[in-house]
């Protein structure tokens, strides 16, 4: 019924194609009483969702079951919600223009807490009530998967019930559940209850939570027999044997990642301290050789894309890494297909790897030593030395490369002036290894480093989760600093907005009570928070004083290693006991091995067979 109104806004948009569905390998299905409906909702613009591997997996694979359609739906840009409210069409799926009101599920995929406003603004515009509490039989059930699922208890009012891991086994378990009682005439929390029992499945409703005067958290329980006192996350052993898209939908329009996305692995050996994913993805599981073969000959075929990325948080960790390429090279090369290997560490990029992706094309290198100086690269385990990054930069520049980037973090723990300055001495340093190598040997007339800075935001799951963040005062201090620093027109810097940045580590730590910040928010105007031409740091800091939260007490105190925290209802197999030994370590500035060097008692193995990454 809205179809015609939508297809008529879309003369009146900036960019059309991202309304328009109908993509190639897109799944369209009639829609009948018997069928079960799912709108996968990603709380960003289309060319982002669209570039984000999960969406593609879970997309396809509901719509291999014969029993339920899956469909897309994305935040309209501003120009398209303006159009959408003037002529008061509600918010719609891709596929088949349908009310997302009128799907019996709305998913939302948490990738960054600076999504969190999109949702409940999405919320508003499907008109479906933002409180749990609110929606009757009538409603559709409303969760959230990903990364942040782990950590959002600002949502734990707004969200029906969330998925704790990868959910390629546990959401064709709810929708199992769903079918049965769909037909039994049961309420909506006899539902609940039902899926509360299945391993990875958090419903916030069923957890009482009080608090201390002095807003920590005092007690967090379960208010029900069916809801386990800590919900372990969900992991699949066997990623040969599970779904993988193999026709993945091809946009109209330019996205963020435009090309094949090849998974080699879930997980991560290194055990950076300031990384969340590196956590919450253990233990570490690789798909063989022949399987990502035989899916990458299969998306060519499928798709017609000219460029395929190898995908992981490390991807050069893959120990078949070689022989996998080898044996892509050999469908690629031909075709004029590119491999790109984002995720390359320093210390082991070398030029035979440098010569097989730069077969076809050569694309750019990115590479994130995180901090300025060894002392603080030991503190966050980095372990990467200055000589690795030169001794990297030396083999891309003899190679033909002249650009290279380079990220960092500000605002680590332990970090003193002298930590920042190494970050504009340690670029200088790369500089200065072009001009040592003889001119008959460079390929490049000049040399260029972007060096780009974010602000360290502590995450819940790591050794730092205990950790103040930086005010947003001393983060821009330490931002000029460093920019005065650098005096070499050859070096270019980049950083990431302050208080953007606290306003994340704000939602990171949060508890239950910012959902009413959250509604309050979005109702004044906010949405978009990622994107620079939106934040309104003003009028967040007013719903936060109109609610009477102070956010400042989530982001700037050191927590207690005794106090409950709001994730604590999250077991991701990596044990507090573990995370507060490797901060201990962190202070004392001692390394600890990667995985495959030497197994540190995480936790995570009792997923896997013993040792994890076996």
């Amino acid at each position: 019924m809205y179809k015609t109104k939508f297809e008529a806004c879309l003369k009146r948009v900036q960019k059309p194609a991202r309304y328009i569905g109908n993509e190639f390998n897109s799944v369209h299905k009639e829609w009948d009483h018997k069928m079960m409906t799912f709108a996968f909702c990603f709380p960003d613009v289309y060319e982002v969702g669209m570039s984000h591997l999960g969406m593609k997996i879970l997309y396809h694979m509901l719509n291999e079951r014969e029993d339920t359609i899956c469909e897309r739906v994305f935040a309209p840009w501003d120009d398209m919600e303006k159009e959408m409210e003037k002529e008061d069409i509600p918010l719609l799926s891709l596929e088949s223009y349908k009310p997302v009101k009128e799907f019996d599920m709305v998913g939302f995929t948490l990738q960054y807490e600076m999504s969190y406003s999109n949702i409940v603004n999405m919320l508003r515009l499907a008109g479906i009530p933002y409180r749990t509490k609110d929606r009757t039989t009538e409603d559709p059930f409303v969760c959230c998967g990903g990364p942040c699922a782990y950590h959002a208890e600002p949502l734990a009012d707004i969200m029906d019930f969330f998925i704790l891991g990868e959910g390629e086994e546990v959401n064709n378990e709810i929708m199992d559940a769903y079918k049965v009682w769909r037909d039994s005439g049961q309420t909506r929390e006899q539902f609940l209850e039902k899926i509360a029992e299945i391993q990875g499945v958090y419903v916030p409703s069923f957890y009482d939570v009080e608090f201390n005067d002095d807003n920590t958290i005092k007690s967090f329980k379960p208010n029900r027999s069916c809801a386990p006192e800590k919900v372990k996350k969900r992991i699949i052993k066997d990623l040969d044997n599970t779904f993988i898209p193999e026709k993945l939908i091809v946009p109209f329009c330019d996205i963020v990642h435009d090309r094949i996305m090849l998974e080699l692995f879930r997980g991560c050996i290194r055990g950076c301290r300031f990384c969340q994913a590196g956590y919450i993805y253990r233990p570490v599981r690789e798909r063989s050789v022949e399987k990502l073969v035989g899916v990458a000959e299969n998306c060519i075929k499928a798709t017609g894309y000219e460029e395929m990325s190898l995908s992981s948080l490390s991807t050069s960790d893959y120990t078949k890494l070689f022989p996998l390429i080898d044996n892509l090279l050999d469908i690629t090369v031909d075709k004029r297909i590119n491999l790109s290997l984002p995720s390359l560490r320093v210390d082991n990029f070398s030029m035979e790897l440098m010569e097989k992706v730069q077969k076809v094309k050569k694309s750019g290198l990115t590479f994130a030593p995180e901090a300025g100086t060894q002392r603080l690269r030991d503190v966050i385990n980095k372990n990467v030395l200055e000589e690795d990054l030169l001794r990297t930069s030396n083999i891309a520049f003899k190679g033909g490369y002249n650009r290279i980037k380079l990220y960092f973090m500000l605002g680590l723990p332990t970090e003193t002036d002298e930590d920042v300055l190494g970050i504009g001495e340690l670029a200088q340093k790369v500089i200065e290894s072009f001009y040592e190598i003889p001119i008959e040997e460079r390929k490049g007339r000049s040399v260029s480093v972007t060096v780009s800075t974010s602000f360290f935001v502590p995450k819940p799951f790591t050794p730092f989760q205990w950790e103040p963040q930086n005010r947003i005062s001393d983060m821009e201090k330490k931002a000029a600093m460093l920019k005065d620093s650098i005096k070499s027109r050859k070096i270019v810097y980049n950083w990431h907005e302050s208080d953007v940045s606290f306003l994340e580590e704000v939602f990171a730590k949060g508890d239950r009570r910012l959902g009413e910040v959250l509604i309050t928010a979005v109702e004044m105007g906010c949405k978009f928070d990622g994107w620079s031409d939106f934040f309104d740091y003003d009028k967040w800091m007013k719903a936060f004083e109109e609610n009477g939260i102070d956010p400042e007490f989530y982001a700037y105190r050191t927590i207690p290693y005794d106090e409950i925290l709001p994730w604590d209802y999250a077991d991701i197999g990596v044990s507090k006991k573990f995370l507060m030994e490797e901060r201990e370590r962190a202070y004392r500035g001692e390394t600890t091995p990667s995985c495959r060097d030497n197994c540190s008692a995480c936790g995570a193995a009792q997923f896997g067979r013993g040792v994890c990454f076996e």
